[in-house]
């Protein structure tokens, strides 16, 4: 992992959960990250965790027409982006009927559509250097079906193609793209919601061949292994984080 030190990383939704513990991994491993999101005071108090490689700037990435702004502000303070976290996203747990038109563009927006102008101005930067990698966050989700997360079942299947589309067209220019797809990570609220619902938590633990949840870091471990060069011939793939969950009967 030596090979990370003074690189630069991007994490969209890095001031808590999933897109924390990957700042936190990369930062031990001497990488230089900026977090975005929309949350400054949680973000400062993620800087604050992570110390002096950590930098912290806000960005709502469901308003596109920041977007270009933010990336080439992250180039002028930062220089050069060498690895962007797609891990900002929404969930919305409704019934399939009750979903309005405008509830699941929101949903769309944010998990998919900001994810390709994020990578499509971040990918321009790492162009004119002919290097890169770019990790999206996918899902469980996107697997199999889940009742009651149309929009969000239906955002991250397409971050699968997209991930695909873009391997195909971006590594031969020096860019590797790929996504991790988490299960059931722990969470505060994961475990309230799993624990005050008996037979879902049943469920989720009944087709996990390894009988837990994962925690954050697992994610941040995946990361940091896709951002290396031990990962330098891997573009295109969708890795499952999940203990087994996709695969469990």
């Amino acid at each position: 992992m030596t090979a990370l030190k003074s690189k630069l990383a991007i994490v969209t939704g890095g001031g808590s959960g999933i897109g924390f513990a990957i700042a936190e991994k990369f930062v031990q491993q001497g990488i230089r990250v900026v977090i975005a999101g929309r949350n400054l005071e949680r973000l400062n108090a993620a800087q604050q965790q992570l110390g002096e490689l950590c930098h912290a700037i806000t960005c709502d990435v469901s308003d596109l027409s920041s977007i270009p702004g933010f990336v080439q502000t992250v180039v002028e303070q930062h220089g050069a982006i060498d690895i962007l976290v797609n891990n900002a996203g929404t969930n919305m747990k409704k019934d399939f009927a009750e979903v309005t038109d405008e509830e699941f563009q929101q949903v769309i927006l944010t998990n998919l559509t900001a994810v390709f102008t994020m990578s499509r101005e971040v990918a321009r930067s790492m162009l004119q250097q002919g290097s890169g990698c770019i990790i999206n966050i996918s899902s469980m989700a996107a697997q199999y079906g889940i009742p009651k997360v149309i929009a969000y079942t239906a955002s991250k299947a397409a971050i699968d193609g997209m991930t695909r589309a873009m391997a195909v067209e971006l590594s031969p220019q020096g860019i590797r793209v790929n996504a991790i797809a988490p299960g059931f990570i722990y969470s505060e609220m994961t475990a309230k919601a799993l624990n005050d619902d008996p037979e879902r938590k049943s469920k989720v633990f009944g087709r996990t061949p390894m009988g837990t949840m994962g925690q954050p870091a697992d994610i941040g471990e995946a990361a940091c292994f896709l951002a290396s060069d031990a990962a330098k011939f891997i573009t295109g793939i969708v890795l499952p984080v999940d203990g087994g969950n996709s695969i469990g009967f």
